[in-house]
């Protein structure tokens, strides 16, 4: 079955603290599903992108200091167990050619969760992700999240963020 035989579901819910925003993140840890998932992230620049990120790496076991990937646009990072964790930041992606060069193609082709903020700016050369997370800062400093399962894993990954 392919990407197309599986129409996106859609969710919306609305973080109220940082609380809320760690407490999903530690549900979309716990399920086996996120494994080898891909999860692209959207919003304006402050919305809670690589905050959310933080809270995702730090339940899924990774200690310290969880920096953003401006600048390198990619920062590997591996759990207790041995999973690997690529978190991409595209937002200063300009140039196509950079994709070959810096390797994402292999990354995108191994093992290993990878979470892309500001994945429009890579444009064709990122597969369909099997969850888009969409986050919207509102004017009460609360979040409006809206969750795009793309895939049949992207549907286990909304289950196990049900609650």
């Amino acid at each position: 079955m392919s990407v197309a035989d599986h129409p996106p579901i859609v969710e919306t819910r609305r973080w109220r603290s940082e609380d809320d925003t760690a407490a999903f993140a530690r549900r979309l840890a716990a399920s086996a599903a996120l494994r080898d998932a891909f999860i692209v992230l959207r919003g304006d620049l402050g919305a809670g992108k690589t905050t959310f990120v933080r809270h995702l790496l730090h339940a899924l076991g990774i200690a310290g200091r969880i920096k953003s990937p401006t600048y390198a646009v990619v920062e590997p990072h591996e759990t207790p167990d041995g999973r690997e964790v690529f978190h991409f930041d595209f937002y200063r992606f300009s140039d196509p050619r950079e994709w070959d060069d810096a390797g994402f193609r292999d990354i995108f082709a191994g093992a290993g969760l990878k979470l892309a903020e500001w994945p429009d700016n890579a444009g064709a050369h990122l597969p369909t992700a099997d969850l888009a997370i969409e986050i919207e800062a509102m004017t009460d400093d609360t979040r409006t999240v809206t969750l795009h399962a793309r895939t049949p894993r992207g549907r286990q990954l909304l289950e196990a963020v049900a609650a």
